[in-house]
């Protein structure tokens, strides 16, 4: 065990209104878990955080920890902070592979996951241990969702998720790779076939747009397409990416490390909309950071940018007339994305916003009967621990929704 875990471990004050557990979305009992650890109860330990979080290795190695239980630790008013997601990953990590795997009495009830992103895999195996046949239904060839396809490797070794592949075997859950829900096969079909409820945690996968002149040209990618495959994409020496959230920088860094030069990352504001940790990080990379500046069309030989107009309170309120040509190889838009309509299209009934999210009820029920969703194809794009939270909430509402439909057809 390196020994700066345990002096980690040392430091906390086991404050009794542990600001760090307040703000952690999951509400993970940090100081709980650091007396077991410092007692020497490591798989006691992660067997506590894995109950509260499935996730627990991944958001430990993910999480912008500075917004949440690093960046409210008491100690960091005056000094250091304490790195619990250094302890919380040393935990998870051992345990996951160690655990023993308790299931509820099987209740031969089976049980739908669209998507194995962090929702679906959280909700899946909450469902599974609870007794329920789940099957993982994955458009793409490997589990993970935007875990494996959306960060980068240096950022999330893709051996975790092969890890939680041989869990859910384990759990004695079922997957069905390269199948899209609401292409051959649809919501209505999954029900014929006997599945009890539905879960949806397909994610958010497409680009949004800029709506200029020359994002079509063949010198434009978007950040999350480049992103499913780096290795694919031919961008040249000089790269301009659009955007500065942490899926830019993510985009950035994965650059660099395939061979680009020279990377410019552009927004339309004075500030990042990334996390300053993951802005430090690209910027030890080498990317430079270029604010208030607005993208007007999009040319073989390069961007064109005029300077934004900010008001007193630093908001966008309008364009220079003045245009200014940023000379690159390529241009990567990476501005967010938003929900596939694949769903939608095909159920009847399934409802969503403006942007295309799944509307849901309280309950975490969307408005099909037995269908519920979780994650970002609800919120829009989040963090990971926020789409656990909420699978979470959804596959317990959906054990209550099957238990009293069976109680109210009399046991049947």
């Amino acid at each position: 065990m390196p020994i700066h875990i345990e002096n980690e471990a040392l430091r906390c004050l086991n404050c009794k209104v542990p600001m760090c557990q307040k703000y952690c979305p999951i509400n993970t009992p940090i100081p709980e878990i650091i007396s077991m650890f410092k007692e020497k109860k490591v798989m006691e330990a992660g067997e506590r955080l894995f109950l509260n979080n499935p996730m627990s290795v991944i958001c430990a190695t993910v999480c912008n920890h500075e917004a949440q239980c690093m960046g409210h630790c008491v100690l960091a008013k005056k000094g250091t902070p304490v790195q619990f997601y250094d302890i919380e990953k040393f935990i998870s990590d051992s345990y996951l592979d160690r655990m023993s795997i308790e299931r509820a009495p099987l209740k031969h009830k089976r049980v739908a996951v669209i998507g194995s992103g962090p929702a679906g895999l959280t909700a899946a195996i909450i469902l599974a241990k609870n007794g329920y046949d789940v099957t993982i239904f994955e458009r793409k060839n490997m589990i993970g969702g935007m875990l494996r396809y959306g960060i980068p490797e240096f950022r999330l070794p893709k051996s975790i998720l092969d890890r939680y592949q041989k869990l859910l075997s384990r759990l004695g859950v079922q997957i069905r790779l390269n199948t899209t829900i609401g292409g051959a096969l649809r919501i209505d079909n999954l029900f014929r076939d006997g599945y009890r409820s539905i879960f949806v945690g397909t994610g958010v996968w497409r680009p949004k747009t800029l709506g200029i002149e020359g994002e079509s040209l063949a010198n434009v990618h978007f950040g999350i397409s480049y992103l499913e495959n780096p290795s694919n994409h031919e961008l040249g020496k000089t790269v301009v990416v659009i955007g500065m959230g942490n899926v830019a920088m993510d985009v950035a860094r994965t650059a660099f490390r395939n061979g680009v030069e020279r990377v410019m990352m552009f927004a339309r504001g004075l500030h990042p909309s990334a996390s300053s940790h993951e802005m430090s990080y690209a910027e030890l990379d080498g990317a430079e950071f270029i604010f208030g500046k607005s993208i007007r069309r999009i040319t073989p030989e390069g961007p064109i940018f005029s300077d934004s107009i900010i008001d007193d309170d630093g908001k966008v309120v309008g364009v220079s007339e003045a245009e200014e040509l940023v000379p690159a190889d390529s241009v990567v838009i990476a501005i967010s994305q938003g929900p596939k309509d694949k769903l939608i299209m095909s159920t009847e009934h399934l409802e969503g916003t403006s942007r295309g999210l799944l509307i849901t009820d309280e309950r975490m029920m969307t408005t099909v009967e037995g269908v519920f969703a979780a994650g970002d194809v609800v919120t829009g794009p989040l963090t990971v621990v926020q789409a656990v939270e909420a699978a979470k909430k959804a596959a317990n509402e959906m054990m209550l929704y099957m238990e009293q439909a069976e109680a109210g057809a009399g046991g049947i």
